[in-house]
Protein backbone atom coordinates (compact mmCIF):
# COMPACT_ATOMS: atom_id res chain seq x y z
CA UNK A 1 0.00 0.00 0.00
CA UNK A 2 1.21 3.52 -0.85
CA UNK A 3 -0.25 6.77 0.48
CA UNK A 4 0.78 10.31 -0.49
CA UNK A 5 1.00 13.12 2.07
CA UNK A 6 1.61 16.87 1.83
CA UNK A 7 4.82 17.66 3.71
CA UNK A 8 5.37 21.39 3.22
CA UNK A 9 6.10 24.20 0.79
CA UNK A 10 9.42 25.67 -0.27
CA UNK A 11 9.99 29.42 -0.18
CA UNK A 12 9.16 29.64 -3.89
CA UNK A 13 5.79 27.98 -3.25
CA UNK A 14 6.54 24.56 -4.64
CA UNK A 15 4.70 21.88 -2.69
CA UNK A 16 6.62 18.88 -1.41
CA UNK A 17 5.04 15.49 -0.74
CA UNK A 18 6.08 12.34 1.05
CA UNK A 19 5.04 8.77 0.23
CA UNK A 20 4.36 6.06 2.78
CA UNK A 21 4.84 2.43 1.72
CA UNK A 22 3.41 -0.36 3.86
CA UNK A 23 3.67 -4.13 3.46
CA UNK A 24 1.44 -6.91 4.77
CA UNK A 25 3.57 -7.26 7.92
CA UNK A 26 2.91 -3.66 8.92
CA UNK A 27 6.44 -2.43 8.15
CA UNK A 28 6.38 1.11 6.80
CA UNK A 29 8.88 3.25 4.89
CA UNK A 30 8.35 6.94 4.24
CA UNK A 31 10.17 8.69 1.39
CA UNK A 32 10.27 12.43 0.61
CA UNK A 33 10.37 14.05 -2.83
CA UNK A 34 12.91 16.51 -1.45
CA UNK A 35 16.28 14.81 -1.61
CA UNK A 36 14.62 11.43 -2.08
CA UNK A 37 15.11 11.14 1.67
CA UNK A 38 14.23 8.12 3.78
CA UNK A 39 12.22 9.88 6.50
CA UNK A 40 10.98 6.89 8.48
CA UNK A 41 11.37 3.12 8.71
CA UNK A 42 9.13 1.33 11.20
CA UNK A 43 9.94 -2.29 11.98
CA UNK A 44 8.98 -4.65 14.83
CA UNK A 45 11.16 -5.62 17.79
CA UNK A 46 11.27 -9.12 19.29
CA UNK A 47 7.90 -8.51 20.97
CA UNK A 48 6.29 -7.22 17.78
CA UNK A 49 6.35 -3.57 18.87
CA UNK A 50 6.92 -1.15 16.00
CA UNK A 51 9.52 1.62 16.24
CA UNK A 52 11.02 4.13 13.84
CA UNK A 53 14.69 3.20 13.42
CA UNK A 54 15.95 6.10 11.26
CA UNK A 55 16.70 9.69 12.15
CA UNK A 56 14.88 12.46 10.33
CA UNK A 57 13.08 15.77 10.73
CA UNK A 58 9.48 16.81 11.24
CA UNK A 59 9.66 19.86 8.98
CA UNK A 60 10.67 20.55 5.40
CA UNK A 61 12.60 23.57 6.62
CA UNK A 62 14.94 21.31 8.57
CA UNK A 63 15.59 19.14 5.52
CA UNK A 64 16.38 22.29 3.52
CA UNK A 65 18.60 24.00 6.10
CA UNK A 66 19.78 21.21 8.40
CA UNK A 67 23.17 19.62 7.96
CA UNK A 68 23.93 15.91 8.07
CA UNK A 69 22.06 14.85 4.89
CA UNK A 70 19.59 12.85 6.98
CA UNK A 71 18.20 10.01 4.88
CA UNK A 72 19.00 11.73 1.60
CA UNK A 73 20.10 10.41 -1.76
CA UNK A 74 23.65 11.60 -2.42
CA UNK A 75 25.18 12.53 -5.78
CA UNK A 76 26.57 13.07 -8.23
CA UNK A 77 29.56 12.02 -6.18
CA UNK A 78 29.08 10.85 -2.61
CA UNK A 79 31.68 11.52 0.04
CA UNK A 80 34.62 13.89 -0.44
CA UNK A 81 36.68 15.12 -3.39
CA UNK A 82 40.02 16.59 -2.35
CA UNK A 83 40.12 20.37 -2.91
CA UNK A 84 37.04 19.86 -5.11
CA UNK A 85 39.38 19.20 -8.05
CA UNK A 86 39.82 16.29 -10.41
CA UNK A 87 41.07 15.69 -13.94
CA UNK A 88 39.11 13.77 -16.56
CA UNK A 89 40.51 13.18 -20.05
CA UNK A 90 43.14 15.83 -19.49
CA UNK A 91 40.70 18.55 -18.40
CA UNK A 92 40.58 19.82 -14.83
CA UNK A 93 37.18 20.23 -13.20
CA UNK A 94 36.29 22.01 -9.97
CA UNK A 95 33.36 21.01 -7.79
CA UNK A 96 31.88 23.35 -5.17
CA UNK A 97 33.87 23.54 -1.93
CA UNK A 98 31.48 22.97 0.98
CA UNK A 99 33.47 20.98 3.56
CA UNK A 100 36.60 22.79 4.65
CA UNK A 101 38.84 22.72 1.59
CA UNK A 102 36.93 19.84 -0.01
CA UNK A 103 33.74 19.12 -1.91
CA UNK A 104 31.29 16.87 -0.04
CA UNK A 105 28.24 14.88 -1.17
CA UNK A 106 27.68 16.55 -4.52
CA UNK A 107 28.50 20.19 -3.80
CA UNK A 108 26.43 23.26 -3.04
CA UNK A 109 23.10 21.82 -4.17
CA UNK A 110 23.62 18.09 -4.52
CA UNK A 111 21.00 15.43 -5.15
CA UNK A 112 20.19 15.63 -1.42
CA UNK A 113 18.58 19.02 -2.02
CA UNK A 114 16.89 18.42 -5.38
CA UNK A 115 13.22 17.67 -5.91
CA UNK A 116 12.90 14.18 -7.34
CA UNK A 117 10.04 13.05 -9.58
CA UNK A 118 8.22 10.15 -7.91
CA UNK A 119 6.20 7.41 -9.59
CA UNK A 120 4.42 5.14 -7.08
CA UNK A 121 3.82 1.52 -8.11
CA UNK A 122 1.53 -0.19 -5.64
CA UNK A 123 1.30 -3.90 -5.02
CA UNK A 124 2.36 -6.65 -2.63
CA UNK A 125 5.86 -5.16 -2.73
CA UNK A 126 5.22 -1.43 -3.26
CA UNK A 127 7.80 0.62 -5.12
CA UNK A 128 8.64 4.27 -5.59
CA UNK A 129 10.55 5.09 -8.77
CA UNK A 130 12.42 8.38 -8.32
CA UNK A 131 13.99 10.16 -11.29
CA UNK A 132 16.25 13.17 -11.64
CA UNK A 133 18.06 14.75 -14.58
CA UNK A 134 21.28 16.51 -13.65
CA UNK A 135 22.20 18.85 -16.54
CA UNK A 136 25.62 19.21 -18.10
CA UNK A 137 27.77 21.40 -15.83
CA UNK A 138 25.60 20.85 -12.76
CA UNK A 139 27.83 21.53 -9.73
CA UNK A 140 30.84 21.47 -12.05
CA UNK A 141 30.28 17.94 -13.37
CA UNK A 142 30.31 17.25 -17.14
CA UNK A 143 27.51 15.55 -19.03
CA UNK A 144 23.78 15.28 -18.60
CA UNK A 145 23.25 12.52 -16.04
CA UNK A 146 19.87 10.78 -15.90
CA UNK A 147 19.32 9.03 -12.56
CA UNK A 148 16.66 6.55 -11.47
CA UNK A 149 16.44 5.30 -7.90
CA UNK A 150 13.84 2.66 -7.06
CA UNK A 151 12.84 2.13 -3.44
CA UNK A 152 11.02 -1.17 -2.95
CA UNK A 153 9.47 -2.40 0.29
CA UNK A 154 9.77 -6.17 0.15
CA UNK A 155 7.43 -8.65 1.80
CA UNK A 156 10.42 -10.02 3.73
CA UNK A 157 10.64 -6.70 5.66
CA UNK A 158 13.49 -5.35 3.56
CA UNK A 159 14.05 -2.01 1.86
CA UNK A 160 15.72 -2.35 -1.53
CA UNK A 161 17.39 0.65 -3.17
CA UNK A 162 18.26 0.22 -6.84
CA UNK A 163 20.46 2.95 -8.34
CA UNK A 164 20.67 3.46 -12.12
CA UNK A 165 22.31 6.25 -14.12
CA UNK A 166 23.30 7.04 -17.70
CA UNK A 167 25.21 9.95 -19.21
CA UNK A 168 25.65 11.61 -22.59
CA UNK A 169 29.25 12.61 -21.81
CA UNK A 170 32.08 11.02 -19.89
CA UNK A 171 31.59 11.94 -16.24
CA UNK A 172 32.04 10.67 -12.70
CA UNK A 173 29.33 9.27 -10.44
CA UNK A 174 29.18 7.61 -7.01
CA UNK A 175 25.66 7.44 -5.60
CA UNK A 176 24.59 6.42 -2.11
CA UNK A 177 21.97 6.99 0.57
CA UNK A 178 22.70 8.74 3.86
CA UNK A 179 20.17 7.08 6.18
CA UNK A 180 20.94 7.27 9.92
CA UNK A 181 20.03 4.18 11.93
CA UNK A 182 19.46 3.24 15.54
CA UNK A 183 17.84 -0.17 15.77
CA UNK A 184 16.62 0.53 19.28
CA UNK A 185 14.61 3.43 17.86
CA UNK A 186 16.02 6.73 16.61
CA UNK A 187 15.50 8.38 20.02
CA UNK A 188 16.85 5.55 22.18
CA UNK A 189 20.32 6.94 22.92
CA UNK A 190 23.87 6.00 21.99
CA UNK A 191 24.54 3.25 19.45
CA UNK A 192 27.58 1.82 21.25
CA UNK A 193 25.77 -1.39 22.26
CA UNK A 194 24.91 -2.30 18.65
CA UNK A 195 26.84 -5.39 17.59
CA UNK A 196 28.37 -4.87 14.15
CA UNK A 197 29.97 -7.32 11.75
CA UNK A 198 31.38 -6.36 8.33
CA UNK A 199 32.98 -8.42 5.59
CA UNK A 200 35.69 -5.79 5.14
CA UNK A 201 39.39 -6.61 5.24
CA UNK A 202 40.75 -3.12 4.50
CA UNK A 203 39.88 0.47 5.31
CA UNK A 204 41.00 3.87 4.06
CA UNK A 205 43.06 6.02 6.46
CA UNK A 206 42.50 9.76 6.00
CA UNK A 207 44.24 13.07 6.47
CA UNK A 208 43.00 15.72 8.90
CA UNK A 209 40.25 16.77 6.47
CA UNK A 210 38.98 13.17 6.11
CA UNK A 211 40.39 12.76 2.60
CA UNK A 212 41.82 9.27 2.02
CA UNK A 213 45.61 9.20 1.96
CA UNK A 214 45.64 6.64 -0.85
CA UNK A 215 46.60 3.73 1.37
CA UNK A 216 44.39 0.64 1.59
CA UNK A 217 45.24 -0.54 5.08
CA UNK A 218 44.52 -4.00 6.46
CA UNK A 219 42.09 -3.96 9.37
CA UNK A 220 44.12 -6.53 11.31
CA UNK A 221 44.99 -5.30 14.80
CA UNK A 222 43.04 -2.04 14.41
CA UNK A 223 39.69 -0.73 15.77
CA UNK A 224 38.45 -1.11 12.17
CA UNK A 225 38.38 -4.90 12.30
CA UNK A 226 34.69 -5.87 12.34
CA UNK A 227 35.15 -9.22 10.62
CA UNK A 228 34.01 -10.85 13.84
CA UNK A 229 30.97 -9.35 15.63
CA UNK A 230 31.76 -6.67 18.21
CA UNK A 231 29.95 -3.69 19.66
CA UNK A 232 30.42 -0.31 18.00
CA UNK A 233 31.59 1.05 21.34
CA UNK A 234 34.18 -1.61 22.16
CA UNK A 235 37.16 0.01 20.41
CA UNK A 236 35.66 3.48 20.00
CA UNK A 237 38.00 5.06 22.55
CA UNK A 238 41.07 3.11 21.49
CA UNK A 239 44.18 5.25 21.07
CA UNK A 240 44.30 5.34 17.29
CA UNK A 241 45.19 8.30 15.04
CA UNK A 242 42.45 7.56 12.48
CA UNK A 243 39.78 7.36 15.19
CA UNK A 244 41.11 10.56 16.73
CA UNK A 245 41.01 12.50 13.45
CA UNK A 246 37.38 11.58 12.76
CA UNK A 247 36.14 11.72 16.36
CA UNK A 248 35.06 8.10 15.94
CA UNK A 249 34.27 6.03 12.89
CA UNK A 250 33.89 7.94 9.63
CA UNK A 251 35.82 5.74 7.24
CA UNK A 252 35.45 3.76 4.07
CA UNK A 253 35.61 -0.01 4.59
CA UNK A 254 36.54 -2.10 1.55
CA UNK A 255 34.72 -5.40 1.15
CA UNK A 256 36.69 -8.61 0.70
CA UNK A 257 36.84 -9.38 -3.00
CA UNK A 258 35.41 -6.00 -4.00
CA UNK A 259 32.44 -5.45 -6.27
CA UNK A 260 30.10 -8.35 -7.05
CA UNK A 261 27.63 -8.96 -9.87
CA UNK A 262 24.66 -9.49 -7.55
CA UNK A 263 24.07 -8.11 -4.04
CA UNK A 264 25.65 -10.26 -1.33
CA UNK A 265 25.49 -10.09 2.46
CA UNK A 266 28.23 -7.74 3.68
CA UNK A 267 27.09 -6.27 7.01
CA UNK A 268 25.04 -7.37 10.02
CA UNK A 269 23.98 -5.11 12.88
CA UNK A 270 22.21 -6.38 16.00
CA UNK A 271 20.69 -4.30 18.80
CA UNK A 272 20.36 -6.55 21.87
CA UNK A 273 17.70 -4.61 23.81
CA UNK A 274 15.12 -4.67 21.01
CA UNK A 275 16.36 -7.82 19.30
CA UNK A 276 16.30 -6.04 15.95
CA UNK A 277 18.81 -7.08 13.32
CA UNK A 278 19.65 -5.32 10.06
CA UNK A 279 21.56 -7.06 7.29
CA UNK A 280 23.05 -5.10 4.40
CA UNK A 281 23.26 -6.77 1.00
CA UNK A 282 25.00 -4.93 -1.84
CA UNK A 283 27.04 -5.34 -5.00
CA UNK A 284 29.00 -2.17 -4.23
CA UNK A 285 32.69 -2.64 -3.35
CA UNK A 286 32.78 -0.51 -0.19
CA UNK A 287 30.81 1.14 2.58
CA UNK A 288 31.23 4.32 4.62
CA UNK A 289 30.60 3.55 8.28
CA UNK A 290 29.86 6.79 10.13
CA UNK A 291 29.16 6.79 13.85
CA UNK A 292 27.38 10.16 13.96
CA UNK A 293 30.36 12.14 15.25
CA UNK A 294 28.98 15.52 14.12
CA UNK A 295 25.35 15.07 15.17
CA UNK A 296 25.10 17.97 17.59
CA UNK A 297 23.22 20.79 15.83
CA UNK A 298 20.72 22.22 18.37
CA UNK A 299 18.98 24.31 15.70
CA UNK A 300 17.62 21.24 13.93
CA UNK A 301 16.18 18.71 16.39
CA UNK A 302 15.04 15.35 15.14
CA UNK A 303 11.46 14.13 14.88
CA UNK A 304 9.37 14.81 17.95
CA UNK A 305 11.80 17.52 19.06
CA UNK A 306 14.38 14.94 20.10
CA UNK A 307 17.77 16.69 20.20
CA UNK A 308 20.67 15.64 18.04
CA UNK A 309 23.26 13.73 20.05
CA UNK A 310 26.73 12.51 19.16
CA UNK A 311 26.88 8.79 18.32
CA UNK A 312 23.11 8.38 18.72
CA UNK A 313 22.75 7.26 15.10
CA UNK A 314 25.03 5.58 12.58
CA UNK A 315 25.25 5.40 8.79
CA UNK A 316 26.17 2.51 6.51
CA UNK A 317 26.54 4.12 3.09
CA UNK A 318 27.30 1.61 0.33
CA UNK A 319 29.43 3.19 -2.38
CA UNK A 320 32.73 3.18 -4.22
CA UNK A 321 35.81 4.55 -2.48
CA UNK A 322 35.78 8.31 -1.75
CA UNK A 323 38.00 10.61 -3.83
CA UNK A 324 38.51 7.68 -6.22
CA UNK A 325 38.99 9.96 -9.21
CA UNK A 326 42.20 11.28 -7.61
CA UNK A 327 43.62 7.85 -6.71
CA UNK A 328 44.49 5.49 -9.57
CA UNK A 329 44.55 2.51 -7.17
CA UNK A 330 40.96 3.15 -6.02
CA UNK A 331 37.63 2.16 -7.60
CA UNK A 332 36.68 3.41 -11.04
CA UNK A 333 33.88 5.99 -10.77
CA UNK A 334 34.03 7.14 -14.41
CA UNK A 335 30.81 6.57 -16.38
CA UNK A 336 30.92 6.58 -20.19
CA UNK A 337 28.06 7.17 -22.63
CA UNK A 338 26.46 3.85 -23.44
CA UNK A 339 27.33 2.43 -20.04
CA UNK A 340 24.91 2.05 -17.17
CA UNK A 341 25.60 2.74 -13.52
CA UNK A 342 23.66 -0.09 -11.88
CA UNK A 343 23.91 -0.99 -8.18
CA UNK A 344 21.57 -2.30 -5.52
CA UNK A 345 21.61 -2.13 -1.73
CA UNK A 346 19.12 -4.02 0.44
CA UNK A 347 18.53 -3.32 4.12
CA UNK A 348 16.95 -6.50 5.50
CA UNK A 349 15.25 -6.22 8.91
CA UNK A 350 14.48 -9.10 11.25
CA UNK A 351 14.57 -10.00 14.95
CA UNK A 352 16.88 -12.25 16.90
CA UNK A 353 15.59 -13.83 20.09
Amino acid sequence: MITKHFFGSLEDGREIYSYMMKNANGMTVRICEFGGAIMEIRVPDRWGRMSDVVGGYDSLRDYVLGDGYLGALIGRVGNRICDGKYTLDGKEYTAFINNGKNSLHGGQVGFSHKIWSVKPIDGEEPRLVLTLVSPDGDEGYPGTLTVTVTYALLKSNALSIHYEATTDQRTIVNLTNHAYFNLGGYASGKVFDHVLQMDADRYLPTDDSLIPTGELRAVDGTPFDFREPKTIGRDFDMENPDIKIAGGFDHCFCFAGGETKEPVLRVEVYEPNSGRMMQVYTNQPAIQFYSGNFLNNPEHPLKGGYPQNLQALFCLETQKMPDSINHPNFDNIVLDPGEKYDYTTIYQFSVKN
